[in-house]
């Protein structure tokens, strides 16, 4: 019922599409005045971009927030406290030069599995836990040697009201980052199917023939 429910508001939601430098630009005006901006690769329909933005008490726009897509680099340092922090007593100075750097977080999904990856995180791969908190419905990402931690949610999921299952979970570590990834419930890999089928119904300019909102 919950999937259908956010199928039926982007079906109510006013559409228009640009396609530009290989990207299908889908931006959403939904009727309670909330926003939303989607970037899909042109050729295999990958989600490459997701933000939101919703107006003020006021009625003023506010800044995009972004749910899915790199971060812009100029942004890089507004995206959350989380600075390594090295212990003064470590004099490794390969880690000591990594730990100046502030962790990365970012979003990028594959077919069949949401996935995140933070960036600028060198210890071990069994340094890292990485669970599920079905409470209040986040992962929860920390070390055991107390340098990071962070906890995010799954919105898709949120959407879809649909509970978070630990056994979803898999992580990776290569090159200084952490690679989280949850595999999508069926119900959400038919939902972006149907999504997919509704966005061929929206008239799409081309490039210089027209704009987009997401612009």
């Amino acid at each position: 019922m919950a999937v259908t429910g956010w199928l039926e508001s982007v079906r109510a939601a006013e559409k228009t599409a640009l396609l530009q430098d290989g990207r299908r630009k889908v931006h959403y005006l939904f009727p309670d005045g909330k926003e939303m901006a989607e970037e899909y690769d042109e050729m295999t329909s990958e989600l490459l971009v997701r933000k939101w933005r919703v107006k003020s008490a006021l009625g003023a726009l506010g800044p995009w927030q972004l749910e899915v897509g790199e971060p812009a680099p100029s942004g890089a340092g507004s995206l959350g406290p989380e600075l390594i922090k090295e212990n003064n007593a470590n004099n490794s100075p390969g880690l000591n030069l990594v730990g100046l750097l502030q962790p990365i977080f970012l979003r990028k999904d594959t077919k069949m599995s949401f996935q995140w990856r933070i960036r600028n995180l060198p210890y071990p791969k069994d340094v890292y836990r990485v669970c599920v908190d079905p409470k209040e419905r986040c992962i929860i990402v920390r070390t055991t040697n107390k340098k990071y931690y962070k906890k995010f949610s799954i919105p898709d999921l949120d959407r879809h009201q649909l509970p978070l299952d630990e056994a979803s979970l898999s992580v990776a570590h290569a090159n200084c980052t952490l690679i989280i990834s949850y595999q999508k419930p069926k119900e959400v890999v038919a939902a972006e199917s149907e999504l997919q089928k509704e966005l061929k119904k929206v008239k799409t300019a081309h490039g210089s023939d027209g704009d987009c909102k997401t612009q």
